[in-house]
């Protein structure tokens, strides 16, 4: 397993499978510098998201994450999975797949400690800022306290997420946080000098 600690955390980039040119992104964010790169696939068709993630991970040099499906992860040797409180448990996912870099999703410092406790290496908080634009399923915004108050509660790095752009990373980072996950801040002509930008953000 990837040890968290030597992870460039700084800008997780997530790729919709969804989008335009999925593969096409992946490229363009390496270029720009991200460090962690994820894909997520709502759509449901099992053997399109293995080929897409396969493709994806021919091209990746970084940190490779699935989002959701710790059997896809397993099946493209991704390094780790990302769940979400409807998935598989972090404790399941740990007896399952001990060697994948899983991460986990926590909007509250009891939620934080809570998926640490069950062994999750890295977390997700959110949404910080409104979200709903790339992710109608998103929660409502929780704001900048909130995030700090999880920062605050765990040792593991925690990435913002929910509306993050180069105009406000800046107050993300602020918290203490590890690095901003985006999905929005991607969809421009030049997704490689926007991550540039967020890596720019002190």
């Amino acid at each position: 397993m990837i040890d968290p600690s030597r992870i460039d955390w700084r800008v997780y980039a997530i790729i919709d499978a969804a989008g335009p040119d999925p593969v096409g992104l992946a490229r363009a964010v390496l270029v720009g510098g991200a460090g962690v790169l994820q894909v997520r696939d709502k759509r449901g068709d099992t053997r399109a998201t293995v080929a897409l993630c396969h493709k994806i991970r021919a091209i990746w040099t970084g940190p490779f994450i699935v989002n959701d499906r710790v059997d896809i992860a397993l099946a493209v040797g991704a390094d780790g999975v990302h769940l979400g409180p409807h998935d598989l448990s972090v404790a399941d996912a740990r007896r399952i797949a001990p060697a994948l870099l899983i991460g986990a999703s926590a909007g509250t410092p009891e939620d934080a400690r809570a998926a640490v406790a069950a062994g999750a290496h890295y977390l997700g908080s959110g949404a910080v800022f409104d979200a709903r634009g790339s992710k109608p399923d998103a929660h409502q915004e929780r704001g900048l306290e909130a995030l700090q108050r999880v920062v605050e509660a765990v040792a593991v790095p925690v990435i913002g997420i929910g509306g993050i752009s180069v105009a406000n990373a800046h107050l993300v980072r602020q918290t203490g946080a590890a690095g901003v996950a985006v999905i929005r801040a991607l969809a421009t002509n030049d997704p490689g000098a926007a991550v540039a930008q967020l890596l720019a953000v002190r």
